[in-house]
């Protein structure tokens, strides 16, 4: 057949999928993949594919509150009885949100394992987190052995890149008081459904992405281990491949036959239409919305004109905790001959110690670049122009502000006008109450489906703008570790809906997923904080 021997077939197996779809995953050459393709009773062959990974406040403005005797939360018991499975990069077990206080031992029913790894054993599992499984043979066949002598991974479920502890603590996380992100967004975190139970499938890797052999294999387990829910913050970029070539839509139709609900993010490739990912009709695809929630900062000129910027964050690794403020001006300098910060675009000499002004790009999606640019150069601060957006800059080593590009031109006026500009920051607050909330995050892709126009998606939108959640201390970029992150994404959304989804689950544990998903797309409510605004968002499915 296709290799010299038994031994040398058997050597080049990858997985065998057997509990919820029958199929392999094989290292092959392309003539013999299609010999394989070829032969009668095989349905599909298509090559390995790397996919991409795409809270104090939310549950409260979801109105998801245990406190409120009918609402759906205490109503379900806060997903007592339901098990979310996450995929995703893995999980820190230690984190608080995962500690199993109050929590019974897991179901008969279910059948999963605690695999053991580098830096995990079964002793991390305990009754919150009854499951974790890892997968890195795709991976690995795609990119080679993964190397953790550098210390940025772990060949087991533990998380080194943090995504995977924020999703799985949204939707599942037990209270943990005093949360918050450098002191921003204080309060108590907590997930949608904190008394189900977790189960984790490691598929993703801090190295580069998520293979769709391993995706497979996850959810070839998941349906085996006998999770109701399974959360998956993954995905590729458009154009889509087709449902019958896609991992994802094919492991989520097997769990969906099998009354498992598969909640998918729905991209980050928005504002263009067209956009949205994981559009199988069997999975609930969700979008991005703000909450009410922002962080504004004060910037002060030298003429003491002031402007107030919501949702920008400033902050000083030096003083996690605390909020920085400038008790003195500093120079506001325009260095950049393309109006961007971009690689090699800035004058050492003359920025060392100055607050630079850049522009956002056409190839500039985020502060990033402009961020690392600014510190290579040991400027003191940046002021970022750019489309306008309620999702906080990772501003940890450089104090930053986000501004739009009206009050972009004007600074720059102001510095042409000025021989000697500058610039005051104050502090970060966080503030309550936003008129403006929610609104459809500018990052989360649109609609219609590219592969069938006439399936609405997204389904639904969740919050996933400024989300407070726990996070991998080992993946923090900054000097003292994060126990907590904000983050913002349909990576962040769609774990809101999975907590909702076993709340669901807990009250009507017969319901198929098209019954739980239709509850949810049908009796979804809107919330306006100002009448005069319109946007969907999930709040209390009736149940």
């Amino acid at each position: 057949v296709l290799k010299n021997s038994k031994e040398a077939a058997e050597e080049s197996i990858l997985y065998s999928y057997k509990h919820g779809f029958s199929g392999f995953a094989a290292a092959l050459t392309k003539s013999q993949a299609k010999l394989i393709a070829d032969s009668p009773g095989v349905v599909w062959v298509a090559r390995n594919r790397i996919l991409t990974t795409q809270t104090t406040r939310s549950w409260d403005y979801l109105r998801v509150k245990p406190e409120l005797p009918d609402g759906i939360a205490s109503r379900g018991h806060s997903g007592a009885g339901s098990i979310v499975g996450v995929m995703d990069t893995g999980i820190w077990p230690e984190s608080k949100s995962f500690v199993d206080d109050g929590m019974a031992e897991a179901p008969s029913r279910w059948k999963g394992i605690c695999q053991e790894g580098q830096g995990f054993n079964t002793s991390h599992c305990n009754r919150k987190l009854i499951g974790a499984r890892w997968y890195i043979k795709g991976y690995e066949a795609e990119f080679g052995k993964v190397d953790t002598s550098d210390g940025v991974e772990f060949l087991s479920p533990r998380d080194a890149g943090g995504h995977g502890t924020h999703t799985s603590s949204t939707a599942t996380g037990l209270p943990v008081q005093g949360a918050s992100f450098m002191g921003l967004a204080q309060g108590t975190s907590r997930g949608g459904a904190p008394s189900a139970w977790l189960a984790i499938y490691k598929v993703c890797w801090a190295t580069g992405g998520c293979s769709s052999a391993d995706i497979l294999a996850g959810f070839d387990d998941a349906i085996a281990d006998g999770v109701d829910v399974l959360s998956v913050s993954l995905g590729t970029s458009p154009p889509l491949a087709s449902y019958v070539a896609d991992p994802l839509a094919i492991g989520s139709f097997h769990a969906a036959c099998r009354g498992i609900t598969v909640v998918c993010s729905g991209g980050n490739s928005g504002p263009y239409s067209q956009t949205v990912i994981n559009t199988a009709p069997w999975v609930v695809t969700v979008a991005a919305s703000s909450v009410d929630r922002d962080f504004p900062v004060v910037i002060t000129l030298g003429n003491g004109r002031t402007v107030v910027v919501c949702s920008r964050l400033v902050i000083s690794e030096k003083k996690r905790g605390l909020e920085l403020e400038f008790s003195e001006f500093f120079l506001l300098l325009f260095l950049v001959p393309n109006r961007s910060c971009e690689s090699g675009s800035l004058n050492a000499t003359l920025a060392k110690g100055k607050v630079i002004l850049c522009f956002q790009s056409r190839s500039q999606r985020s502060a990033t670049v402009a961020l690392t640019m600014v510190e290579d150069v040991e400027a003191v601060g940046l002021v970022f122009a750019r489309v306008p957006t309620k999702d906080v800059s990772s501003c940890y080593r450089v104090p930053c502000a986000q501004v739009d590009f009206t009050i972009g031109t004007s600074l720059l006026t102001y510095i042409g006008s000025n021989t000697k500009p500058v610039v005051k920051f104050s502090s970060t607050k966080t503030t309550i109450g936003s008129q403006t909330s929610p609104e459809i995050a500018l990052f989360s892709s649109r609609g219609p489906s590219s592969l069938s126009p006439a399936i609405l998606k997204p389904d639904i939108a969740a919050p996933g703008v400024n989300i407070l959640a726990s996070w991998s201390p080992f993946a923090s970029s900054i000097d003292d570790p994060l126990d907590f992150k904000i983050e913002s994404g349909t990576s962040m959304s769609c774990p809101h809906i999975s907590g909702i989804v076993a709340l669901i689950k807990s009250i009507h544990p017969t319901w198929s997923p098209a019954a739980i998903k239709s509850a949810l797309i049908t009796t979804g409510k809107q919330i306006q904080t100002n009448p005069s605004t319109f946007a969907l968002l999930i709040l209390m499915p009736t149940t």
